[in-house]
This record gives C-alpha cells, structure tokens and sequence, in this order.
C-alpha cells in the first residue's frame, strides 16, 4: 500500500526533472522544474509558476509512455489492493475456503509485481533520456540543462515496496492439496506377548 501512495505521489509530482546546478555560472535566480503531466518555474523569492503541458500529441515519446506506464501501474496497483484485501485471512469477504483466500491474495501480488515493473519501466526510461540529453555534445550550457528530479527517487523506491509487498504475498502461495488424504500418527503395536 505505501508503495503504490509512493507512485501515485511521484506519477503526480512535477520534479521528474529539474534544471541544474553544474558548471561555473550558477543561475540560482529560477529554478526549472518538469514533470509527466506540468512544467513549473521556481522563483527565488519562492513564488512557483506551473504551466499544464499544453498538447498530448506534441509530447516526447519518453514523456507519453512514462505516462501510459504509471497510469497502468496505478491501475494494477489499485486492483491489486482490492484483491490482497479479499484475499487476506482476516477478511470475512469471499470463500471460507483458505486455499482459494492463499490463491486470491498470490493474484494480488502478482498484480503488485506488474505494478512495481511498471513504476520502474517508467521511471528509468524517464532517467535515462535525462542522462542522454545532460551528456550529449550540444551548444547548450551544462547549467541550463537538466537532472533527476526527486519525482524520480520516489518511483524507484515505490517501484522497490510494490515489487517487495507483491513478493510476499506471492510468497503465500498454497501447497498442493493432499487429495483427500490425511495422516494419523498410529500407535505402535506392541511387540510383548501377553500370555493367559
């Protein structure tokens, strides 16, 4: 569950990128800010600008599928909650039956791994066209270019909880039923003689 806050929290923050502070001249004046879904400027009188991305189809295409990712991934994850609750032993909700609750709750960790991959996929395909643009040859100065923002921390940490929490549910996975059979401890014959 705190995974899935966690990528909702960095799915709707703006900071996926931030302007940087490298090289000789420091521009500390405004401080530039990109997310999937706004950009926002930062004053440093602390007055912040955010300007929604104007047109979906004039995207980047790392900005469009980091976006298609983390809707996808909130969506498994959202069902994936839904079906860990039913799936848990103390719930009341669904069969009685332990090895269909132990089955219910491996199908919620299992979407909680897809879930996690997809923060991950978005997030690192994110960060790695960050890093491209940062060290590619351009006439742009290294203080006007950017860096990972802290949105992009979030989401791997969410990614690494998501991906951990649905480990451990899929770790509940029942045993294979004995088909009907069952053990009983039997008491050893005695092997003394009673003679009358």
């Amino acid at each position: 569950l705190g995974g899935w806050v966690a990528a909702l929290a960095a799915a709707a923050l703006p900071q996926w990128r931030q302007s940087s502070y490298a090289g000789d001249a420091i521009i500390t004046a405004v401080g530039l800010h990109e997310g999937l879904w706004m950009s926002c400027a930062a004053q440093s009188t602390g007055q912040v600008q955010c300007r929604l991305h104007d047109s979906l189809l004039s995207l980047d295409v790392h900005i469009q599928t980091s976006r298609a990712l983390m809707v996808i991934s909130l969506l498994l994850g959202f069902f994936g909650i839904i079906v860990s609750v039913v799936g848990m032993k103390c719930t009341k909700v669904g069969e009685e039956d332990p090895v269909t609750k132990s089955r219910i709750a491996v199908a919620g960790g299992v979407l909680f791994v897809v879930s996690g991959l997809c923060t991950l996929a978005a997030v690192s395909l994110y960060a790695t066209q960050v890093t491209y643009e940062f060290f590619r040859e351009s006439s742009i100065p290294i203080n006007a270019r950017y860096e990972f923002g802290s949105a992009l921390f979030i989401g791997w940490g969410a990614a690494s909880l998501t991906m951990l929490g649905g480990s451990l549910l899929c770790c509940s996975c029942p045993a294979k039923a004995r088909r009907g059979q069952q053990y009983y401890q039997q008491s050893q014959p005695s092997m003394a003689r009673e003679y009358v």
